[in-house]
């Protein structure tokens, strides 16, 4: 049998070993959301009902403004402060959350723009992360396209990583049009971290907990969208084969 040509097999080695690094993170990217329903003790699809219709129904509205100002208040915070680490962004969320959650709904509403700049501003340092610089137009799209997956409470097995493509299916959008099929989804998850922050008595300890989960959440699914993009761009492989070899390795679990 000849031998390999030395060399020749590093980059589809290192390929496996970088899925193989992806599929851990969005693993662990939901199992923080599962600690936070524990200790609410209620189900995510039953969250959103526990809110007022005027909530529910200002929601999508609320989440595109929230997005857009976030948007422009952690673009601006780049200059002036540096990206921080992720354990540090976690901390300041989680304290965010308790003093969201100890007034029940009308301080976790207030919160909200709030949260949402801290993790579009964790997002952006992990796009840096990975060399890329999050004021091109283009990673500012890409930072938004994580807020597209599904959220730290739905239960995602790995078959839904259609956020992973919306960079091809939003070629060429505009940042506020980004913003009008992003928010949607967004609106959901935000749902119900506001609702898992006005359970009764638990009040701080849930807001605590869920923004907790959130900054973890979207923190580990930036890793896997850029990253993606990374491999994407240094093995010349489509990206549509990177994400069904990510998909494959999610489906091993277990």
């Amino acid at each position: 049998m000849t031998a390999p040509i030395p060399g020749t097999q590093l980059v589809p080695l290192s390929i496996d070993a970088e899925i193989a690094e992806l599929a851990r993170r969005h693993r662990a990217a939901g199992g923080v959301g599962l600690q936070v329903l524990n200790i609410i003790g209620g189900q995510a699809e039953n969250l959103l009902e526990r809110l007022p219709d005027k909530v529910k129904d200002r929601l999508e509205g609320s989440t595109a403004k929230a997005l857009e100002l976030a948007l422009k208040a952690a673009s601006g915070s780049r200059r002036a402060v540096p990206d921080q680490k992720g354990w540090l962004n976690t901390a300041l969320a989680t304290a965010m959350g308790a003093a969201g959650g100890a007034g029940g709904l009308p301080t976790a509403m207030a919160e909200l723009p709030v949260t949402v700049t801290v993790l579009l501003r964790a997002i952006q340092g992990i796009a840096a992360e990975y060399g890329f610089d999050p004021e091109m137009p283009e990673i500012k799209r890409e930072c938004l396209g994580v807020f597209a997956s599904a959220g730290p409470l739905e239960a995602d097995d790995g078959a839904d990583l259609g956020f992973l493509a919306t960079r091809v299916t939003l070629t060429g959008a505009t940042v506020h049009g980004l913003i009008g099929k992003v928010a949607p989804r967004l609106a959901t998850a935000l749902g119900q971290k506001l609702a898992a922050q006005t359970v009764p008595v638990l009040g701080a300890a849930a807001g605590a907990a869920t923004n907790y989960a959130y900054t973890s959440y979207y923190q580990q699914m930036a890793h896997v969208h850029f990253g993606l993009l990374r491999l994407e761009q240094q093995s010349g492989k489509p990206r549509a084969e990177l994400i069904s070899a990510l998909q494959a390795k999610l489906a091993l679990r277990g």
